[in-house]
C-alpha cells in the first residue's frame, strides 16, 4: 500500500536524490562520502579555506530552516473568493517560508516570474516567525560573542551585525524555495534598496549563480527630493534586482517605433528612417573609421567627425553609396546619413533600459493614488505603481504563465496580472501569498484583508467592464480562490507519544473534527502535485461521491467506509484515471489488508496508481 507523502518534498533530499542518479559510486550505507566525491571530481573542486562569499550569523539556521518539511496545508475560503469554481488565480494567507514549502511539489518549476517586494530592513522587527530569528542576545550567540549561559566572551557587543544576519536569516530560505518554482527560462525580480542591495547581490550570486544575474534595474521612486535628512542628501531611487533561472531567461525588449519609417519618395524599397552615420572611437583608437566620404553627385568633400569618426568601413560606405543608402546633404555643412529600411530589421525589438522611465513606470505617488482610488482610503503604505509590475509583467511573460508574488501587501502584483491580461487578452494566473500582519484599521484588520479585497474590488469592476464574461470559458479570469494556512486535516502518527494505544485509537478516525471534505480534497491535491487552481466536479461512482479532478486523471473519494464496488468501477471509469486516492481508515472489511492489496494488484494492472490518505 502506498500512501501520499504526509510532509512537504525536502530539498536538501531532492539534491541527494541527483547525486544518487549522476554518481551513485559516492554513496555508502545511505551516506554521501565527501572524500569519494572530491576523488571523482578531482581539481574542479575547491579546497581552499579562503574563498569570496557571504556568511552571517545564524546561515546554519538558515539552511536548516528550508530543510525542514512541513506537514502543514491550506484550506480553501470560499467566503473569502471570487468566482471559486472557475478561476486559476491564488490568494494564500500564511507565512511564504511555509506556503512556499507546500508548493514544492505541484509548482516545481512552472512559474514563469517571480516579483517580491520584501522588507526593505530599515530597523523595524521582521513579523516572520522563523524559529531561528531571535534579538541581540541570539545575535550574539550566533557570532559568539555570548555564550550558551549569556556570558560575554568579547568585549565587542556590539550588535549592528544583527539586523542584516536577523534579514538574511528570512530570505535565505525562501529565495532558496522561490527558485525551484521557477521555470528553466523563469525570471525573478526583487524590489530593494541601499539597506540590503549589497548582501542581497551577493545572496543571489550564490543562490542563482553570479552569470545569471540579468541585470539591475533602477527606479527613481520620488518625484521630488527630500529636505528632511539631516546630511542634505536625498536618496530618490531603489533598484530591481534580476536573475534569470538560466540563459534562456530573457526580456522582451522595447518595440520599435515604426512610426518613425516612411517613404516620402516611394522608394521601391518601402519606408525607411534617417540615421545618424557618426561612429564612437577617435582616429587613434579606429583609424579605419576615419576618412572623407564624397557625395559622387556634387562633389563635396564630408570629413568625419575627429573624436568619432564613421560608424561604416570605407568599403562598406562606398557599398551603401552605390546601393543608393547614404543620404546627403543639401548644404556642404551638413552631413551625410544612412537611409535605414524598416525591412532589412531583422529584430523588431531593442534593449530594455536598466534606468526606468517613470513617465510609464510612475512613482510611489502613483501607486499610493492606485489604492486611494480603490478604497477610498490609504489602506496600505508605500505600495508599488500598478504600471511598475505591468511592465515588468509584459517584459518577461507571455499569455498563459504563472505569476508569484510571496510578498503580495496590497495586492499590486494580481492587479497588474488583470492589466495586463485586458491589455492583451491573455490569461496570465497569479499566486499571492501574505502573511496576516495586523494592521491598526477597522475595516482591514490584516494586510491579507487587503490584498483580498484589493484583488476583488478591481476584479468585480472589470468583470462590469467587460460585461460580464468572468469565468467563462476563453474569456478573462478576474476572479481567486482564498486559502488559509493552517494543520494538516489529517492526524499524524507521532512515535514519541507516551501512549502509543491511545494514538493508534485516535487514528483510526483520522480527518480532524470540523474539517470538511474540500478542505481534505485540496490536501489531497497538494501531495498528490496537482495545481491548487485545479478543476474538478462531484461525480457519483459505485452509488457514492466521488472528486473527479482536471477531468478526471485524479479521482478521489472521502467516504467512509468505501465501497469496492466504488474502487472497481473506477477502474471502468471514462476517461480512465491516472490516480485514485481514498482514506486509509475507508476499508472497514473483516480483512482490510487484503481488500487493500487486492485493490493495489487491480490498480496496478491497469495502469492506474492508487494511493491512500
Amino acid at each position: 500500500m502506498t500512501k501520499l507523502p504526509t510532509i512537504s518534498p525536502n530539498p536538501l533530499q531532492q539534491r541527494l536524490e541527483v547525486l544518487k542518479t549522476q554518481f551513485p559510486e559516492i554513496f555508502a550505507d545511505g551516506k554521501l562520502s565527501l572524500p569519494k566525491l572530491q576523488e571523482l571530481l578531482g581539481e574542479s573542486v575547491d579546497t581552499s579555506r579562503e574563498r569570496f562569499g557571504l556568511t552571517w550569523a545564524g546561515r546554519a539556521d538558515a539552511v536548516r530552516a528550508l530543510q525542514n518539511g512541513t506537514t502543514a496545508t491550506l484550506r480553501p475560503d470560499r467566503a473569502q473568493s471570487l468566482e471559486f469554481d472557475t478561476t486559476g488565480n491564488l490568494i494564500l494567507e500564511g507565512d511564504n517560508l511555509e506556503v512556499l514549502k507546500l508548493l514544492q511539489h505541484a509548482y516545481h518549476r512552472q512559474v514563469k516570474l517571480i516579483y517580491i517586494d520584501p522588507p526593505y530592513n530599515t530597523g523595524n522587527d521582521f513579523v516572520y516567525p522563523d524559529d531561528f530569528r531571535d534579538g541581540a542576545r541570539a545575535y550574539r550567540r550566533f557570532s559568539g560573542q555570548v555564550d550558551e549561559d549569556g556570558n560575554a566572551t568579547t568585549t565587542d557587543q556590539g550588535s549592528g551585525g544583527r539586523l542584516h544576519s536577523r534579514w538574511l536569516n528570512m530570505m535565505y530560505p525562501r529565495l532558496q524555495l522561490a527558485k525551484s518554482l521557477l521555470r528553466d527560462d523563469g525570471v525573478i525580480f526583487i524590489s530593494i534598496d541601499d539597506n540590503e542591495v549589497a548582501n542581497l547581490r551577493l545572496v543571489m550570486d550564490e543562490i542563482f549563480g553570479p552569470e545569471n544575474h540579468i541585470g539591475t534595474l533602477i527606479w527613481q521612486r520620488r518625484q521630488r527630493a527630500d529636505n528632511r535628512n539631516e546630511n542634505n542628501f536625498s536618496t530618490d531611487h531603489e533598484y530591481l534586482l534580476c536573475y534569470g533561472r538560466s540563459d534562456s531567461s530573457v526580456f522582451r525588449g522595447e518595440s520599435i517605433d515604426k512610426s518613425k519609417y516612411t517613404n516620402p519618395d516611394n522608394d521601391p524599397r518601402g519606408p525607411w528612417a534617417s540615421i545618424d552615420l557618426s561612429g564612437l572611437a577617435t582616429a587613434e583608437q579606429r583609424p579605419n573609421l576615419h576618412y572623407d566620404i564624397v557625395d559622387p553627385a556634387t562633389g563635396i568633400c564630408y570629413p568625419p567627425n575627429p573624436n568619432r569618426g564613421w560608424s561604416k568601413s570605407r568599403e562598406r560606405m562606398g557599398q551603401m553609396i552605390s546601393e543608393g543608402r547614404i543620404l546627403f546633404p543639401s548644404k556642404p555643412e551638413g552631413r551625410p546619413r544612412e537611409k535605414k529600411f524598416l525591412a532589412d530589421i531583422q529584430r523588431e525589438n531593442t534593449g530594455f533600459s536598466s534606468v526606468l522611465d517613470n513617465d510609464v513606470v510612475g512613482f510611489t505617488t502613483n501607486g499610493t493614488r492606485d489604492l486611494t482610488e480603490i478604497f477610498g482610503e490609504r489602506a496600505f503604505d508605500f505600495p508599488k505603481p500598478v504600471v511598475l509590475i505591468q511592465t515588468i509583467i509584459e517584459q518577461i511573460t507571455k499569455q498563459d504563465d504563472i505569476v508569484l508574488d510571496f510578498f503580495a501587501g496590497s495586492g499590486t502584483t494580481g492587479q497588474a496580472v488583470f492589466e495586463a491580461n485586458m491589455k492583451d487578452g491573455g490569461n496570465r494566473r497569479f499566486i499571492l501569498i501574505q502573511l496576516p500582519e495586523p494592521l491598526n484599521n477597522t475595516n482591514y484588520p490584516t494586510i491579507t484583508s487587503v490584498t483580498r479585497a484589493r484583488v476583488r474590488k478591481v476584479g468585480e469592476a472589470k468583470r462590469a467592464a467587460v460585461n460580464g464574461s468572468l469565468g467563462m470559458e476563453g474569456a478573462l479570469d478576474l476572479g481567486f480562490r482564498a486559502f488559509r494556512w493552517d494543520t494538516s486535516n489529517f492526524k499524524q502518527y507521532d512515535p514519541h507519544a507516551e501512549d502509543q494505544m491511545e494514538m493508534m485509537k485516535a487514528l483510526q478516525q483520522n480527518v480532524l473534527e470540523g474539517r470538511s471534505t474540500e478542505d481534505q480534497l485540496f490536501e489531497i491535491l497538494l501531495r498528490a502535485g496537482l495545481p491548487l487552481s485545479s478543476r474538478y466536479e462531484v461525480v457519483r461512482i459505485g452509488g457514492q461521491h466521488v472528486y473527479s479532478v482536471q477531468g478526471g486523471k485524479l479521482l478521489i473519494c472521502l467516504a467512509r467506509p468505501i465501497h469496492e464496488g466504488t474502487l472497481r468501477a473506477m477502474l471502468t471509469h471514462s476517461p480512465k484515471p491516472e490516480q485514485v486516492v481514498c482514506l486509509d481508515v475507508a476499508f472497514e472489511s473483516e480483512n482490510p489488508d487484503a481488500v487493500k492489496m487486492n485493490i493495489v494488484s487491480e490498480m496496478r494492472d491497469h495502469g492506474i496508481q492508487f494511493r491512500t490518505v
